[in-house]
């Protein structure tokens, strides 16, 4: 089996539709006042929001799906660093390997959470479109990145993500997805944390390396706030968990400026699906 697999050779059957992130973002739909509308709608007394809740859920499946491949590869495209010494660049500590397979269990836990929870909420698989970019993260060459990118980025916003549906459940009297989210959303805080202490622990000697990942994790963070689907403000579908992220290891300093970034991102989204729909009148 080879090392570093590409994101155009994961394995998907039929009932997969493949989209590219950046034709979600920039659809120039985004700016229209009916998308707008469908933005606000995941609440429990809004008429649309059970087709936002299963749009969303079948996200939550993919991505779950993507983040068992990345821990996956993670564990195998990286040989083990010695016991002692320095860690090379293309070594991680034997430790994480561990860590990553037990991330592969809960992961595919999830997946099949995730399917049921599916057919409860009345869709099925491949209803709703698959972008790549959480596994494409998964490809970096090196393991700090992953770390940054996937573990403290993309599992990040899974426990946004998590604590939204959570919340949408108890709204709706649903138990069924209530318990289900709070469960997985556990996991996904030790995600987290793994790759937070995993990531200060690699590069407590090269603050360089840490720099540039931390510049990678801001980058992704940016990305996946999908032009204002993630963060504080009432047009945002899905809030900012900021008692689970604590838990999970990150500092005030990093939830305030992944509140200015998921602003950012809201504010450029809007300018340019603006600057696009006024371009097709």
């Amino acid at each position: 089996m080879k090392r570093m697999l590409p994101v155009a050779e994961l394995a998907r059957d039929e009932r997969f539709e493949h989209v590219n992130i950046e034709d979600v973002i920039f659809d120039p739909r985004n700016g229209t006042e009916e998308s707008k509308a469908a933005r606000r709608a995941f609440t429990a007394a809004q008429y649309e929001a059970p087709d936002g809740a299963r749009q969303l859920m079948h996200g939550i499946f993919v991505g779950e799906i993507q983040a068992l491949e990345g821990a996956g590869r993670t564990c195998f495209d990286f040989d083990s660093a010695p016991s002692r010494g320095a860690v090379a660049a293309d070594q991680v500590p034997f430790a994480l390997k561990l860590d990553m397979a037990r991330q592969c269990w809960d992961e595919a836990r999830h997946v099949e959470i995730s399917i049921k929870l599916g057919e409860h909420m009345g869709t099925e698989v491949g209803e709703f479109s698959e972008q790549t970019m959480l596994y494409a993260a998964a490809c970096n060459e090196d393991p700090v990145m992953r770390l940054a990118g996937v573990n403290r980025a993309l599992e990040g916003l899974a426990i946004d993500v998590f604590n939204t549906m959570r919340e949408f459940g108890i709204a709706t009297h649903d138990p069924v997805l209530e318990f289900c989210e709070d469960w997985m959303l556990a996991d996904e805080v030790t995600h987290v944390k793994m790759g937070s202490d995993w990531l200060r622990s690699i590069t407590a000697d090269d603050p360089d390396r840490r720099a540039r990942a931390l510049d990678f994790q801001r980058t992704v963070d940016k990305l996946f706030s999908f032009g204002g689907f993630r963060g504080e403000s009432d047009d945002s579908p899905v809030h900012l968990a900021r008692k689970f992220r604590t838990l999970a290891g990150f500092s005030e300093d990093e939830i305030s400026s992944l509140v200015d970034t998921a602003a950012e991102a809201y504010a450029e989204a809007q300018a340019l699906t603006g600057a696009t729909a006024a371009s097709l009148d």
